[in-house]
């Protein structure tokens, strides 16, 4: 199996419908042991869908902007496994005055907020687990929204995920010495929880559904869950700093196909 005894903290599991529960789920069919972290009123949830999955893990909770909460993890990382195979952040957030077309008139607070939860979010995390992931040669993988464009009502949080793949980027130049590699994975728009705060994303879903040349199915993340999922995984040895897209070749196919 493909990552036949590898331990992994996966965040951002929310509803059975989440890109991370996704991603915990195939993992464990493929043979990994999984934590996972939830956070404040959402941590219920979490727990709720644990059961769900084949093996129901353990669930931490830990706030993504509370260095804290993140370094507790880590100990218990530490303390029961020694080392990390993997790590995947499902985590991002923008307030919503940092959405919905008033990109000009959002005040740094909400921004740094932003930028703070989803991307800055990602170093302290990593760094957290430095040790653990240095001892299991690990693999990060952090999902991503095409960044490489303004898109609509996107605002603030296209920043965040602009900042992320920069921060990816800096990681992995850093942290390659240590033998751990982050990637991002950029997914198409699923019809997520989270999706559920972005306004006019129906709007994205119609663009895909219509463009992309394989098709997209906003229903359906399994396909962005393999992708992690090898990235996860020793099969992509030597891939580190990248920005793997799972749109349906969305991305690929010029501005014409954006408007």
């Amino acid at each position: 199996m493909l990552l036949e005894g590898r331990r992994l903290l996966i965040t951002g599991v929310l509803t059975p419908q989440s890109i991370a529960f996704a991603v915990a789920g195939r993992a464990q069919e493929e043979g990994a042991e999984v934590l996972l972290t939830g956070f404040g009123r959402g941590l219920s949830i979490t727990e709720k869908s644990a059961r769900r999955l084949p093996t129901p893990p353990d669930v931490f909770e830990m706030d993504a902007t509370d260095p804290a909460q993140i370094d507790a993890v880590a100990a218990e990382v530490g303390s029961r496994w020694g080392r990390l195979d993997g790590l995947l952040h499902a985590i991002a957030f923008a307030p919503e005055d940092a959405l919905g077309g008033r990109f000009l008139e959002t005040p740094w607070e909400s921004a740094a907020t932003a930028i703070r939860a989803s991307a800055y979010s990602l170093k302290e995390l990593v760094v957290a687990n430095r040790e653990p992931l240095r001892e299991g040669r690990g693999s990060v993988v952090s999902l991503d929204f095409d960044a490489t464009v303004a898109w609509p009502a996107y605002d603030w949080m296209g920043v965040s995920k602009a900042a992320l793949e920069s921060v990816t980027r800096y990681l992995a130049r850093d942290l390659g010495g240590d033998g751990i590699r982050v990637n991002c994975v950029a997914a198409g728009p699923l019809r997520t929880v989270a999706a559920r705060g972005i306004p006019g994303f129906d709007a994205f879903i119609d663009r895909w559904e219509r463009r992309a040349p394989l098709g997209w199915d906003p229903t359906d993340p399994a396909p962005v869950a393999d992708a992690c999922v090898w990235l996860l995984s020793s099969r992509s040895a030597g891939i580190t700093g990248e920005i793997v897209h799972v749109d349906g070749g969305f991305h690929a196919m010029g501005t014409d196909l954006r408007a």
